[in-house]
């Protein structure tokens, strides 16, 4: 077993605990010199009842996606981060993220926030950072902002 991450997947949703995760995912990225894969994936299972009222809804989703991501990656090649690609899919996040995608990069280290979803998502959907540590097949990162930890 190696110490080094090679392939770091950075899971991001535009929240401020995914801008936590992406600045440490970018350090050790550079630390490691890995290859950053930023990952955005769309969560459309309620897309067909929005999308009754608003038929842009999935594609104004993507575009959100596309520029969370190519900001974070811009950020991340004037860092000195020497690889990095971007990831948009549709689907469950906390499915899609620890089983699909990571498997897909060979993933060695998954980055992402403690929380990103407002309370009721939680409820609903669950946690997505608590089914990516329960499925993942490498390491997993959660990272908490000072807020997360002064609210618990």
């Amino acid at each position: 077993m190696t110490l080094k991450y090679s392939h770091i997947l950075v899971a991001l949703d535009g929240s401020k605990q995914a801008e936590w995760a992406f600045k440490k995912s970018v350090d050790i990225a550079l630390r490691n010199h890995a290859v950053l894969n930023l990952v955005n994936v769309v969560y459309n299972r309620s897309f067909g009842m929005i999308e009754a009222y608003d038929r842009d809804h999935s594609k104004k989703a993507k575009i959100a996606a596309r520029e969370i991501l190519e900001k974070c990656k811009k950020e991340a090649e004037a860092a000195g981060v020497e690889t990095v690609n971007t990831i948009i899919e549709y689907g469950v996040p906390k499915e899609k993220i620890p089983r699909e995608i990571a498997e897909r990069i060979n993933a060695d280290l998954i980055v992402c926030g403690a929380t990103g979803l407002t309370g009721a998502e939680r409820i609903i959907m669950g946690s997505i950072s608590q089914s990516i540590v329960r499925n993942a097949k490498c390491d997993v990162l959660v990272v908490r902002t000072e807020e997360d930890v002064t609210s618990e």
